[in-house]
C-alpha cells in the first residue's frame, strides 16, 4: 500500500580531646617509665599535659569568641538581604514567568470572552484533530493559530502515526477519541524541518542488542526511510532527512487508514486526511491533501489534491 502511495506522490580540624582519649585506652601502666636511661613520671607529664591543654583550651575558645558574632552562619539575614534574597529567587524561578502570562491570559482572554469559555467548559467541538511532533519548537496552535475548542491535539516525536496493528498506544487512544467521540471533520499530521526524530531514524543501526525506546518508536517510520535511501541516498544527510520528514508525513496518512472507523469515515466523505510541513527556518507552510478511493486515474487508490504552500 505504501509503496503505491509513494510512486503516485513523488516526494522527492584540631581535637584536644583525642589526646585524652589515647592516654585511657593505650594500655601502659601509670607509673614511671623509662625512656632511654632516665625514669620518666607520668604524674608530671599528665600535670604538663594538662597545662599545654589549658592553653590549647583557652586559646581555642577565645578564638571561638572573637569569631562567634560576625562569622557565625546563623545569624539573622538583614530585612534589606531578606529583600534581596527573595528578589533575586524571583529572577531565578522560571514559573514566576508563566505565573505573569497565566494572569495576562486570565483579563485579556479568558475574561473578555467568558462565555466562550464557559460553553468549553460544558462540551467540546473540535474541527481538527492535528498531529504534531513533541519539538518545543513546533506548537502547532502558536503556528496555525488554533484557538481553544478548535484542535484536539497530539503530540509524540516525529508526528508519527502507528498503524493499527501496532496496538494502544496515546497517539492511537487518541486517534479513537477524536474521531468516534468527537467526530472530527479533519485529521492533519504536521511534520517540521530540523526534526531530531526524523534524524535519529536515519541514522539508526540495525543492532539488535541495544534497547532504546526512541528507536523503538521511530522505527514506526522505516518504510519512510527505505524510500528516503531509494529516492535521496545521493543526497547529503541532511537532504536525505529533510526528503525523509515529508515522506514520514505520507506513511502516516497512509497508517491512519489502517483504522476501521477512519477507513470508513474517509470512505464516506465524513472525514479528510491532510498532511502539513512546517519549515522555521524560512517560516513557510506547506499542505496537502489525501485522496482516498477506488479506482482513481491510473489505478492507485490513493493520491494528493489541494497541495499548497504559504509563507
Amino acid at each position: 500500500m505504501a509503496s503505491l502511495f509513494r510512486a503516485s506522490l513523488d516526494f522527492a580540624a584540631f581535637d584536644p580531646s583525642s589526646i585524652e582519649a589515647s592516654s585511657r585506652f593505650s594500655g601502659k601502666p601509670s607509673g614511671a617509665i623509662k625512656i632511654g636511661s632516665s625514669p620518666l613520671n607520668l604524674g608530671r607529664l599528665s600535670n604538663a599535659r594538662l597545662r599545654i591543654l589549658g592553653c590549647v583550651e583557652e586559646k581555642h575558645t577565645s578564638t571561638r569568641k572573637a569569631s562567634k558574632e560576625p562569622f557565625r552562619l546563623t545569624r539573622e539575614f538583614t530585612e534589606s538581604e531578606r529583600w534581596k534574597l527573595g528578589n533575586d529567587e524571583q529572577d531565578l524561578d522560571p514559573f514566576e514567568e508563566l505565573k505573569s502570562r497565566f494572569k495576562s491570559f486570565k483579563s485579556q482572554n479568558y475574561e473578555e470572552n467568558l462565555v466562550h469559555y464557559q460553553n468549553l467548559a460544558e462540551q467540546q467541538s473540535p474541527k481538527f484533530m492535528v498531529i504534531a511532533c513533541a519539538d518545543s519548537r513546533v506548537c502547532p496552535s502558536n503556528i496555525l493559530g488554533f484557538q481553544p475548542g478548535e484542535a484536539f491535539t497530539v503530540r509524540n516525536i516525529a508526528n508519527l502515526v502507528p498503524p493499527f496493528q501496532h496496538g494502544a498506544s496515546e497517539t492511537s487512544a487518541a486517534l479513537e477519541f477524536a474521531v468516534n467521540t468527537l467526530e472530527v471533520a479533519n485529521i492533519l499530521v504536521v511534520g517540521h524541518s530540523r526534526c531530531g526524530g526524523i534524524q535519529a531514524l536515519m541514522s539508526m543501526k540495525n543492532d539488535p542488542g541495544s534497547r532504546s525506546f526512541i528507536k523503538d518508536w521511530v522505527s514506526i517510520g522505516k518504510s519512510a526511510r527505505l524510500s528516503t535511501e531509494a529516492a535521496a541516498g545521493n543526497l547529503s544527510f541532511e537532504m536525505q532527512c529533510r526528503h525523509c520528514e515529508k515522506e514520514s508525513i505520507n506513511g502516516s496518512l497512509l497508517n491512519l487508514l489502517t483504522y476501521p472507523w477512519i477507513e470508513k469515515r474517509v470512505s464516506e466523505a465524513t472525514l479528510s486526511l491532510h498532511g502539513g510541513y512546517y519549515d522555521f527556518i524560512n517560516c513557510t507552510f506547506e499542505k496537502w491533501t489525501l485522496v482516498y478511493r477506488e479506482r482513481l486515474e491510473g489505478g492507485s487508490k490513493y493520491a494528493i489534491k489541494n497541495r499548497s504552500s504559504w509563507s
